[in-house]
């Protein structure tokens, strides 16, 4: 049986009340779940459901207060910061809707740089084939300045693919682009999880959405309702339902 990248187990998280005598809020109550290798796996949920603090806490980005979480068969509540900070280098890669490119590097630096940074060689030749698998093999020496939104969101998802991280998270990776270069990056998305990495993306586009092999629903923090094999009309239904139900 194949193990989950990512393993879940009845994750509660709460952020403080506005003032002092304010009550927290609650986020996620009770959340469990379970990511395959090669499995890509889509958040969506009403507004306020919970969908962004989940994957931060998938991803170790912020602690939860009560249940578990392991990646890569690593329990994060288990690591410090220098050893979570190393399961994140080694093993995962993030896309955001902001990019994340450093400015004053070239395409070619910026997907070099994680690699530089963990201290492990990536030739030449590596990041051609990551800059031609976005199709931005002729962009390889211009600035982030010089490229058009999907460019510097396609660098972005190259700088995830020359690295082969077993776990991609990505956060809107479609929110600030037009719908043919939101298209492109979903593939791009797909094609990571093809290669046997699992992939969860948070996403209000249903298209998106669709592209995954299941959809969870989120609801007031609690997975509503898990889908297989979506359509975009079967996505849209769910969520209106569970902002009905909210």
């Amino acid at each position: 049986m194949t193990t989950p990248l990512v393993r879940a187990e009845h994750l509660f998280k709460s952020f403080p009340g506005r003032g002092r005598r304010e009550p927290a809020v609650p986020v996620l109550r009770d959340v469990s779940l379970g990511v395959l290798p090669g499995e890509m796996v889509s958040i969506v949920g009403p507004s306020g459901s919970g969908k962004s603090t989940l994957l931060l806490c998938l991803a170790g980005l912020e602690r939860v207060d009560s249940g578990s979480v392991h990646l890569a068969g690593r329990e994060l509540g288990m690591l410090g910061h220098g050893a979570l900070a190393k399961l994140r280098r080694d093993h995962l890669g993030f896309v955001f809707q902001s990019f994340n490119l450093i400015a004053s590097l070239t395409a070619r630096e910026n997907i070099a740089l994680p690699a530089r940074l963990a201290r492990r060689r990536i030739t030449g030749a590596e990041i051609d084939r990551a800059l031609a698998d976005v199709g931005l093999q002729d962009r390889g020496r211009h600035k982030p300045g010089e490229l058009s939104g999907g460019q510097q969101q396609r660098v972005a998802i190259a700088r995830v693919l020359a690295m082969r991280p077993d776990i991609v998270f990505a956060d809107e990776p479609t929110g600030s682009l037009d719908t043919a270069s939101g298209a492109a990056a979903l593939q791009l998305l797909r094609t990571a999880a093809d290669r046997g990495s699992s992939v969860i993306v948070v996403t209000h586009d249903l298209e998106a959405a669709a592209l995954a092999d299941r959809v969870l629903v989120l609801r007031d923090g609690r997975i509503h309702t898990e889908l297989r094999n979506a359509t975009p009309e079967q996505v849209l239904e769910e969520i209106t339902l569970a902002r009905a139900d909210a």
